[in-house]
């Protein structure tokens, strides 16, 4: 090698933790959301048994709310109180829904309707379905109809607001677009509206569906013979907490029933939505 040569440079060694950084990142482990589903079970079935132990209020533990459930079920009573309740949930929720749907969409794509509607759902908003109970009573009588009215008002409320933000809050991009394309206004409502406001719609009956369980309790005490909320209200006379218990449960999951099917549908009608 003569003189005027430069030897090459080596290059330097690269730090080992620079050299971590460029390997690829591992995935931590993910637990299945039904086993982590199954952890909270036990856990809070464990914390229960745990202060019934204890004597706290004289909580019943899980084996006599277990053992009163399978005495309703034998003779058939919580059957019959949580068909009774069902339809009359199912009544009011439903109605309910299919008026909100349309008035959410009156209210979010024309601004007279808005104007003319809107105070009065943000008044009613305001006043808690139960409060309208003495006013069923005295307008409707006492039979079914006051029931799935305060049931029908708060799945009503929930859902129509859902439903107009959902209008409200589409893409201007897109319905521009739709526009320069020559579709008119209905067929821009029906392909780019409805939906993209189908995620908002499904979210307000879901909550509309908890709002009518919420309330059901409270309305079977207008004169019921039948039903969930009436059978609590018995065991209350009686200090009967088992059977207290009971009726609490099935609510819970005749509502997580139902609510998984609203999710599940809202999946299946929204894959194009992006989803963490």
């Amino acid at each position: 090698m003569s003189s005027t040569e430069t030897p090459l440079k080596r290059a330097a060694p690269v730090p080992e933790a620079v050299e971590r950084t460029r390997e690829p990142r591992r995935k931590g482990t993910r637990v299945p959301a039904f086993a982590l589903n199954l952890i909270a079970l036990v856990a809070g079935v464990g914390l229960w048994a745990w202060l019934a132990s204890l004597g706290v209020q004289a909580l019943p533990g899980p084996a006599a709310v277990a053992g009163r459930a399978g005495e309703l079920i034998a003779d058939g009573t919580l059957a019959e109180d949580s068909l009774a309740s069902l339809r009359r949930v199912l009544t009011g929720f439903a109605l309910g829904t299919l008026l909100a749907v349309p008035v959410g969409f009156l209210m979010g794509w024309y601004p007279v309707a808005r104007g003319l509607l809107e105070p009065y759902v943000q008044f009613f908003r305001t006043v808690p379905p139960l409060a309208m109970i003495p006013l069923a009573i005295v307008l409707l009588g006492i039979g079914e109809l006051p029931k799935i009215f305060v049931i029908f008002l708060a799945a009503f409320l929930s859902s129509v607001v859902a439903a107009f933000q959902g209008v409200v809050g589409v893409d201007r991009t897109l319905v521009d677009a739709a526009r320069v394309l020559g579709a008119r206004d209905g067929t821009i409502f029906l392909k780019v509206v409805v939906p993209a406001s189908a995620p908002f719609i499904l979210v307000g009956m879901r909550i509309g569906l908890g709002s009518a369980w919420g309330t059901l309790v409270a309305a079977e005490l207008i004169a019921a013979q039948e039903g969930l909320g009436y059978q609590m209200q018995k065991a209350q006379l009686y200090y009967d907490l088992p059977t207290i218990f009971v009726v609490l449960i099935t609510i819970g999951l005749l509502g997580l029933l139902m609510d998984r099917l609203l999710l599940l549908a809202e999946r299946r009608l929204t894959r194009w939505q992006e989803t963490r």
